[in-house]
């Protein structure tokens, strides 16, 4: 007999990774779980001779590009606890799908590059963990290659992020002198070892500071640089304390080299000791705001993400849904909160990036893949009653508008489909103008459209043709129903309806959005939008 809800919950530990691109994000997610024996051998791209693929990264033009632009999950149980790891794409055109999936997160895992600290995009979903209240762990990576002061990188946390750093250990050297790192709350020092890049990554087990073995790994220079140091940053930062951590004024800070697996087990053990389960969360209930707590017997979530076609041999569509409370079962009856409409969940996926497996149960924390067509969309609430709905995932006005027609004119009706299934998983926006035929796609960075490109051609053989659109803005209309009305008969050419048949303004440029916006002052032009 498993544990009651409330147990299992607090033995989940839900959280994402954010970083600027190439700070070592998708290396670092394939170390920790191979820190977390889930996998046997980390699929680093330099493993040339064999065909290991980078496990979180199965999209084609992932593969073919080296980045991840779509957020997986992967799941795996370590030392009592099971670990739910959000991958999330690094590149900032994509940062409406790491927003959603950062409302599932509990904590995150911000990865830097020791030789750059802190990006612009790396600061930018900073911003989204603050406006969600995430708790944030620091990892300094790429401690192997030349690296900035640390004491600079404090400082930059510091100063750009407002957040108190805690290290929790400190760095002896960097690039070609890195030698390990120093255990501040043990004083304990962690070798490192250099290997060649056939080698399997195994550094020497930790030795006593003080102890004589450290003459083995550092020269006496070195030894009393690193504990100068030490003393320095004991007296300067302020000591770690959890309950600042989760509040989010503090982080506590590891360094290491993810490609080189250092310093991955001990962040591991930091997740699993700081990061925190999953706690109450605010939902309304018939109209009425309530907090739905991870021990309560009803089965509540909502989704997060859809993802189509994660298996090109079957035409799938997966809603990732996260737990809330309860005990889910398979085989159990959920209800969607804004249709009404009841599922039986028969076949519940655990994830492992593009792996899966059948969840015979899961808790609050934990994100399952339901299959369905159509039925569920992200922003959608999920429980057993099918009365609770958890606040809506935002959609935000597209950067770019453009036209899209297929080459071939029979495959039309084709194309409304592709493009509805694509807007429905939020990779991009669709607007319908209400006069014209073709369809305007949104989206917040060009690399969206190549993957839209690319994704109508694999997944449903559609050659398609983007084009620039007239149209610089999109807005959604809200107000009294005969004021957005009267607005739009007299603006017939520029409005459309998003995929909720939600009116949508078009407009060719935010001078035009202000001047429309003075003469109706009834109506509202929002830029974001509630989804679910």
């Amino acid at each position: 007999m498993s544990n009651s809800p409330a147990a299992e919950a607090a033995r989940r530990r839900t959280f994402a990774i954010i970083s600027h691109p190439d700070a070592g994000k998708t290396t670092l997610t394939e170390n920790l779980l191979l820190a977390g024996g889930a996998i046997r051998a980390a699929g680093a791209v330099r493993a040339r001779g064999e065909n290991r693929r980078t496990r979180s990264d199965w999209m084609k033009i992932e593969r073919e590009r080296g980045i991840s632009v779509s957020a997986s999950v992967m799941t795996f149980d370590h030392e009592g606890l099971m670990f739910n790891l959000l991958d999330t794409p690094g590149h900032e055109d994509f940062s409406e799908d790491t927003y959603r999936t950062l409302t599932a997160a509990d904590a995150a895992v911000m990865v830097l590059d020791a030789a750059k600290g802190i990006e612009p995009q790396t600061l930018k979903l900073f911003e989204v963990c603050r406006l969600r209240d995430i708790p944030i762990v620091t990892f300094i990576n790429k401690m192997d290659r030349e690296a900035q002061d640390p004491f600079a990188l404090l400082d930059e946390i510091a100063s750009k992020l407002a957040l108190d750093p805690a290290p929790l250990f400190w760095p002896a050297g960097s690039g070609g002198r890195f030698k390990g790192m120093l255990d501040l709350r043990t004083q304990k020092f962690l070798p490192y070892a250099k290997k060649g890049s056939d080698q399997e990554e195994d550094h020497p087990d930790p030795v006593a500071f003080g102890g004589n073995a450290v003459v083995s790994y550092l020269d006496p220079d070195e030894q009393a640089e690193l504990e100068e140091a030490a003393m320095l940053v004991t007296e300067a930062a302020k000591p770690f304390d959890p309950q600042a951590f989760l509040e989010g004024h503090m982080t506590p800070v590891f360094f290491g080299s993810a490609l080189r697996h250092f310093g991955v087990d001990e962040l591991l053990a930091g997740l699993g000791a700081y990061a925190p389960p999953p706690k109450a969360v605010k939902a309304t209930k018939g109209g009425d705001a309530t907090h739905i707590v991870p021990g309560d017997n009803e089965v509540t979530g909502f989704v997060f993400k859809v993802q189509a076609n994660m298996d090109p041999n079957h035409r799938d569509r997966i809603a990732f849904l996260r737990l809330c409370s309860g005990r889910f079962n398979r085989g159990m009856k959920l209800k969607v909160q804004n249709t009404g409409r009841q599922l039986s969940v028969n076949a519940p996926i655990m994830f492992f990036a593009s792996d899966r497996e059948l969840a015979e149960e899961a808790f609050a924390g934990d994100v399952i893949g339901i299959p369905n067509h159509g039925v569920l969309r992200v922003g959608d609430s999920l429980s057993e009653t099918g009365t609770l709905r958890f606040a809506g995932l935002p959609n935000f006005a597209p950067e770019i508008l453009q036209r899209v027609r297929v080459k071939d004119p029979l495959k039309a009706k084709h194309l409304k489909k592709a493009l509805e299934g694509l807007a429905e998983e939020g990779v991009t926006q669709l607007f319908r103008p209400q006069i014209g035929s073709d369809f305007i796609v949104g989206a917040v960075g060009q690399l969206q459209f190549e993957v839209m490109a690319d994704r109508l051609a694999n997944e449903y053989q559609l050659e398609v043709i983007f084009e620039t659109s007239p149209y610089a803005e999109a807005r959604w209309l809200t107000g009294e129903r005969a004021e957005v009305e009267d607005f739009g008969n007299k603006h017939k050419t520029a409005m459309a309806t998003d995929i909720d048949d939600q009116p949508v303004f078009l407009a060719k440029s935010s001078w035009e959005i202000g001047y429309v916006a003075e003469r109706y002052p009834k109506v509202g032009f929002e830029r974001t939008k509630e989804r679910g």
